[in-house]
């Protein structure tokens, strides 16, 4: 009978005084394979949601009715008011016609990505479409990214149609702070898509997607400074409205259009409490659709 071998562990050997040797750590070669594989995840990811995003746009221009609500819509209103009802003169040192044109961002929000993506996920959802691309290779932040990633591109695009009716229609300006126009827009896009997942979690079905996205829609056009500086409205409203999402987009937007009489960095400081504002808004967003969305079907 051969003898038993002796113990000798690998990760746990003797030192000097009897103190406990640690293992050697892993090589780098260890380390930089798995900061490799996350970069491959994190940019398989990326391609997904660029393909959803260009699924969603290819849909959304094949729908002439959704077409119109989301793309159109805003900008007629803002035309409507312009055209019958804006007030003449000037508003905090602009032009009435073109202050009003600076706040149809608001609107713009509520259409192209709140009610848009209220639909999308609630459609889906109900179709099975949310619950089949799970079981694929997206992961949900790309689903769901893809599909506010959409949304951004619609959004970018009224900008740009906006800025050409303000320069060439009301001979206004082009925007100040372009950058600063952009971080406005995705801190927007950012928390009323995630909104808009919270909400469609709790639309029964796509049929009552229009009904659930009314209080939002009233709420952007009553209480938002759209059509007027916010110290105009009666004090119990201008609290209520100071902090909702859509007061610090356009108050970032409409410095980053104006300029408000600024240099570049006052317009980036006089933009960092809205911004803090924003990030608020998205955690808070962020935590109501991680326990509001559905992936499944409503059942009963």
């Amino acid at each position: 009978m051969t003898g038993a071998l002796p113990y000798r562990p690998d990760d746990q050997r003797s030192g000097p005084q009897g103190r406990l040797l640690q293992s050697a750590p892993p090589p780098a070669s260890s380390t930089s394979s798995v900061r490799t594989s996350r970069l491959a995840w994190l940019r398989a990811d990326a391609l997904h949601a660029i393909r959803l995003a260009r699924i969603d746009l290819t849909l959304l221009g094949r729908n002439q009715t959704a077409l119109f609500n989301v793309l159109l819509l805003p900008l007629l209103v803002g035309w409507l008011f312009t055209a019958t009802g804006a007030p003449r003169g000037r508003i905090e040192g602009v032009p009435a016609e073109i202050y009003v044109l600076t706040g149809l961002p608001a609107l713009m929000l509520g259409f192209a990505v709140f009610v848009n993506l209220v639909n999308t996920f609630t459609a889906r959802r109900e179709e099975l479409v949310l619950k089949r691309l799970r079981g694929g290779q997206a992961s949900p932040a790309a689903i769901l990214g893809g599909s506010a990633l959409g949304a951004l591109a619609v959004f970018l695009g009224q900008i740009a149609l906006l800025a050409l009716w303000i320069t060439r229609v009301e001979d206004g300006p082009l925007p100040a702070n372009i950058p600063l126009l952009l971080v406005g827009a995705l801190l927007g896009v950012a928390v009323f898509a995630l909104l808009a997942a919270a909400f469609s979690g709790l639309t029964p079905n796509a049929e009552l997607a229009q009904i659930a996205v009314l209080p939002v829609l009233l709420v952007i056009l009553l209480a938002a400074p759209l059509f007027g500086p916010l110290e105009a409205l009666p004090e119990p409203l201008r609290v209520a409205a100071s902090v909702l999402p859509v007061t610090p987009v356009l108050d970032i937007m409409r410095t980053a259009y104006l300029g408000g009489g600024k240099d570049l960095a006052d317009q980036w400081l006089s933009s960092l409490p809205s911004m803090g504002l924003l990030l608020a808004w998205i955690a808070l967003a962020a935590l109501a659709a991680r326990f509001l969305f559905r992936w499944d079907p409503r059942r009963g």
